[in-house]
């Protein structure tokens, strides 16, 4: 099943998934590079928990590729489909229009924008208050210098993405929940 690609020029759009770009490859780049490689060598991670980060990570990338550039569809012209509630909105998280028909796509955007979210924080969290202090460490690279200012910048974004995709994906199972009750609700009566 091939999507149609579809563009959307919108500089404020493009700017939005910029910095969800931005905000994945940081997360991408520095978590492994300050949490994962380094306890994995001290044996507190296992290889499976790195490539879960990284699988995940690249799910979260490629749903955001793919609900940018999928074609939203279009409501057929019917008297009897009320167009309050149903439609195409404009989501200037993905420079896209969600609508019916990749409406799953950005979905699947939120589920794995919150599970990768809440591994970077559970990550955040282990690093501080769980494992042991590190024993070898290459205080000479940028990284590890900088470790506190880089992994409170990474918390933060955690919690703020993790906050808002929990919130949006509510409010869209919400939606299609209500909208579903309502056009029940209409052809019973």
């Amino acid at each position: 099943m091939g999507l149609p690609i579809h563009f959307v020029a919108d500089p404020q759009g493009w700017c939005c998934v910029g910095v969800i770009f931005l905000i994945w490859l940081y997360n991408t780049v520095f978590i492994p590079k300050l949490i994962l490689f380094p306890r994995f060598e001290e044996g507190h991670v296992t290889a499976a928990e790195i490539w879960a980060y990284y699988i995940t990570s690249l799910f979260c990338v490629v749903s955001l590729l793919r609900a940018s550039t999928a074609d939203p569809g279009k409501l057929q012209d019917s008297p009897k489909i009320p167009l309050t509630g149903i439609g195409c909105s404009l989501q200037t998280l993905i420079n896209n229009c969600v609508g019916e028909d990749n409406h799953w796509l950005f979905l699947q955007l939120c589920f794995y924008t919150q599970l990768l979210s809440g591994y970077t924080l559970i990550l955040d969290f282990c690093h501080y208050y769980y494992f042991l202090p590190m024993k070898a460490i290459n205080w000479d690279l940028f990284v590890f210098r900088h470790e506190l200012a880089l992994l409170r910048i990474s918390t933060f974004m955690g919690i703020v993405m993790f906050g808002g995709m929990c919130s949006l994906f509510y409010t869209q199972v919400v939606g299609i929940l209500t909208v579903s009750n309502n056009l029940c609700a209409a052809t019973f009566f």
